[in-house]
């Protein structure tokens, strides 16, 4: 098992990030913390990302800058499930993620175990 996956009563899930912003930090609120809000039209791609230390530095160097904050947030998604999502890299070793097409976003969200939590916070120095 990798260091990214857990077990649970209904088998095994994988630990994913998202770094948000706070409009979609409040969506995701409003849902009881269980699910991703649908994508805008000029968003055609989810993206969770498979470590902290990636999230943190967008939720820190990009979500920051252009709304005042931003979360990092952390879930669990059935591992299987998962599979037909390749790991793509993005950028250097860690740069780590998955692109989940807006239309699958309903299935995916019905994948989650447990609960969307925010785990960092930064917000712009006033």
């Amino acid at each position: 098992m990798t260091r990214t996956e857990t077990e649970t009563l209904r088998g095994r899930t994988t630990t994913l990030w998202r770094p948000t912003g706070p409009e979609e930090l409040a969506l995701v609120e409003a849902s009881g913390w269980t699910a991703w809000p649908p994508r805008l039209p000029e968003q055609p791609i989810f993206y969770p990302v498979l470590n902290e230390d990636y999230a943190v530095r967008i939720a820190r160097d990009w979500n920051v800058p252009a709304s005042g904050s931003g979360y990092v947030t952390r879930f669990e998604v059935d591992t299987a499930f998962l599979a037909r999502y390749p790991v793509r890299q993005a950028g250097g070793e860690t740069i780590l993620e998955l692109w989940v097409p807006a239309e699958e976003l309903a299935e995916f969200n019905r994948h989650l175990v447990g609960r969307i939590e925010v785990v960092r916070e930064f917000h712009a120095r006033a």
